[in-house]
């Protein structure tokens, strides 16, 4: 594995990481907290099973992770796809805002149709 390759797989490993600790994350996978954290300094690889469910936890599918691991460009995704998958990663506080904030536009826009039919 190329460098940029190596990189890469060791910035979507900690994106499928999120917020747990590398303990917690190993025991999710079944592997200590010492691969994880192999894996996070480039000194291993994850074997198959482990980058299927690493795929897995990024958003990802472990083709799209295998083509960009390959340099290749991933699929087009849809910004929606891109969005979800970033929801999916984010800490529970944090996807809080996140519906906080898609409440008070649904809730804005509901007041606005309303006053503009009651306008009409």
């Amino acid at each position: 594995m190329d460098t940029k390759s190596r990189e890469k797989l060791i910035e979507i490993i900690k994106l499928a990481r999120g917020s747990l600790s590398q303990r917690a994350f190993g025991k999710e996978l079944g592997v200590s907290a010492t691969a994880v954290q192999m894996w996070e300094k480039g000194l291993k690889t994850p074997d198959t099973k482990n980058l299927a469910q690493i795929a897995a936890h990024a958003g990802y599918t472990l083709e799209e992770l295998l083509c960009c691991l390959g340099g290749k460009p991933l699929p087009e995704t849809s910004e929606l796809s891109v969005i979800i998958r970033q929801i999916n990663n984010m800490p529970l506080s944090e996807v809080a805002q996140v519906v906080q904030a898609g409440v008070d536009r649904i809730t804005a826009a509901a007041e606005s149709t309303g006053s503009e039919v009651k306008a009409s």
